[in-house]
Order: C-alpha cells, then sequence, then structure tokens
C-alpha cells in the first residue's frame, strides 16, 4: 500500500514518518488483502495549539475511510485518528467481508481516473451592491462516483467515510438517495417522492 505522510507548516520528522506507515501498514494488513492508498495529513490544532492528523485511507473500488485526531503532540494526534480507523474497520468487518470489499483492489489511477476533478469557488455576482452575510462562501470539491448500494450499505460508507452525507443509487429502486447524519447523531434517509 503506498502511504503518503504530509504536514501543513508541520515537519514530519524520520520517526513520525515511520510510525505512521509502520500502523497503517499493520491495519491494512489485517483487513484488506490488497489496500491501494493512504494519506496522513498533520497540521496545527485548534487555535495553533498542538497538532490535528487526518486520515484518508482508499482501501477498495469505492470503499473510503477517513478519521481525524487531536493531541499535544505529533504521535498522539496520529494513534487516536488511527484507532478510529480501526474501530471502524472492526464494526464492519463481517459486512465487508461478506460483500467481499477486502478482496480485488483496483489502482490508484483508475480510482482517480477523473481527470476534470478540482476545485471551484462560486462567487456572487457583480450585480450584487452589498456581500449578504448570512451566505456561506459555495466551494464545489470535487467530483466523486455515486455508489450503487443499499440503504444499510450507505449508512455502513457514511460511517467508513466520516463524512455528514452520501449521495447513493439505491440499488433496491434505482433512485438517487441520500442518507446524512442529524444534529441529534441519528441517521437520515432521504428518498425522493415517486408520487404523480
Amino acid at each position: 500500500m503506498e502511504i503518503r505522510v504530509s504536514g501543513h507548516q508541520v515537519d514530519t520528522g524520520d520517526a513520525l514518518r515511520e510510525h505512521v506507515i509502520e500502523r497503517l501498514n499493520g491495519i491494512a494488513d489485517k483487513y484488506f488483502s490488497r489496500a491501494i492508498w493512504a494519506q496522513a495529513t498533520f497540521g496545527k490544532g485548534p487555535h495553533d495549539n498542538g497538532f490535528s492528523c487526518d486520515i484518508v485511507a482508499h482501501v477498495t473500488q469505492g470503499l473510503v475511510l477517513k478519521a481525524a485526531g487531536f493531541g499535544m503532540e505529533a504521535h498522539p494526534a496520529f494513534d487516536e485518528a488511527a484507532a478510529k480507523i480501526e474501530k471502524q474497520v472492526r464494526r464492519y468487518s463481517k459486512r465487508l467481508k461478506a460483500h467481499g470489499a477486502t478482496t480485488g483492489a483496483v489502482s490508484e489511477a483508475e480510482l482517480f481516473d477523473n481527470a476534470n476533478a478540482g476545485y471551484t469557488v462560486f462567487r456572487a455576482g457583480a450585480e450584487e451592491e452589498e456581500p449578504v452575510e448570512d451566505n456561506p462562501l459555495i466551494i464545489a470539491e470535487t467530483r466523486v462516483d455515486v455508489p450503487d448500494a443499499s440503504v444499510s450499505d450507505a449508512v455502513m460508507m457514511l460511517d467508513l467515510r466520516n463524512t455528514s452525507a452520501l449521495l447513493f443509487k439505491n440499488s433496491g429502486t434505482g433512485a438517487l438517495n441520500m442518507v446524512y447524519r442529524r444534529g441529534d447523531g441519528t441517521i437520515g434517509w432521504v428518498e425522493p417522492n415517486r408520487g404523480g
């Protein structure tokens, strides 16, 4: 598995890099027959206090694991994020094996075959005289494949990706659906109204 270690205004020394590579390879070897790649990004913690670590791992086609950790030092910040990744995988390990997600990885080039993916910032037009402060800036981050999944598999992907919403094609109905994490921690499910 290819593992990238980077830092935003943080020096990632050899000892930290070795620790990250060893731990992520251990997780990949334990749970996945072949994994594609992972990235650990270190930065300054909230209010420039301590360290943050974000891990993104593409372990098979369509399976993305994400987690973040914080600590007063870089090693504990990474260990917290890695523990979250491992907990996510343990939680869903039986379902992942049943669906064959722990076998047959694809190359990184196939995974990111979307050449025109990029960042776009939508700004207000020149005709607006004064900015509206209640409206946040809209940013389109990247194009992604919409997975074909059951509702329960979509909830699993939502948890594994550690995101707040996931658009998916419902394998039962063929319609686009969305699952999202509500403010109270429960999961919401949006299904289009097919009534006339």
